[in-house]
Formats: structure tokens, sequence, C-alpha cells
């Protein structure tokens, strides 16, 4: 099942053998737990035709062949799920809950102000929804200006 959306992507072998490799979590039974800014795949049950998501600021689901489904944390926060079969009658329901991803963050906090670090293995600047504005302002625009380079012929 996952092999067809490896291939449909086009991934490097490397990264396709391994993505092979990854569990595919069982149909959500109350709640979904996802990182900040990371994926999930999940397999839905048979015969959906509908998917809700109740605030998809808050996460994103995409669904591939074969019932997978890839649920992606965009902001913190808990929202809803409601998966429909072709008659209408409700087949899952669940909440999804993102959280922050803490393996290799690193906060700083400087007074009221807060700047958040990704340090794995050297730390550098990274956003998280809740910096302080100067640190939001300044990163993400030198990480604009670096892809807009990237960009450039």
């Amino acid at each position: 099942m996952l092999q067809r959306i490896v291939t449909r992507i086009a991934l490097p072998a490397v990264l396709a053998a391994a993505l092979a490799a990854v569990p595919v979590a069982a149909a959500p039974a109350d709640n979904i737990l996802v990182d900040l800014d990371h994926a999930k795949i999940m397999k839905l049950p048979e015969k959906i035709q509908t998917i809700v998501v109740g605030n998809p600021m808050i996460a994103d689901v995409t669904v591939q062949k074969n019932g997978i489904m890839i649920v992606t944390g965009k902001s913190y926060g808990v929202t809803n799920l409601i998966a429909l079969d072709a008659a209408g009658n409700l087949v899952v329901e669940a909440n999804i809950r993102v959280q922050a991803g803490g393996d290799a963050l690193v906060t700083v906090h400087r007074g009221m102000d807060r700047e958040s670090y990704s340090c794995a293995p050297a730390c550098q600047p990274t956003l998280l929804l809740g910096d302080a504005q100067k640190h939001f302002t300044d990163v993400s625009g030198q990480a604009n200006a670096r892809n807009a380079l990237a960009g450039q012929k």
C-alpha cells in the first residue's frame, strides 16, 4: 500500500525503501496526536468517501490511494476529523491534537519574549508559534531571503 505512495511522489530509492518500512497506524479511535510541522500516516477504514477537518488551520488531511491518510500538524491546538461513507453515515470521528515536537528544541526566554532554536546537532534559530515578534520576523525574513536566492538562476 505505502509503496504506491512512495512511487507516486518519486522519492529517491533510499528514502522510498525507508518509508516502505514505516508502520501505518490503524484507523483513529478517539485521538490523533501529531507534532507541529510533522505528518502522520494512517489507514482509513474501507468505503470512506468524505473527510471533514473542523479547523484546517490546525491540521490538514490528504487522502491517498488505498485508504492511506496523511495528517499534517499546521498549528497548535485541537480540531476534529469526521469520515463519512457514500451514504453519509458516520464511520470515524476523532480529535486531532497538534503539539510541539520537543526532541531537539531549545526555548530561550528573555523577559516576556521567547525565542526557539533547533539543536540537532548544532543550535540554529527556528520558528515556533508563540515566539517573540522580532525573533519570528528576523528568522522568517532570513529564511525567505535564502529561499529566494536558491530559486534564482
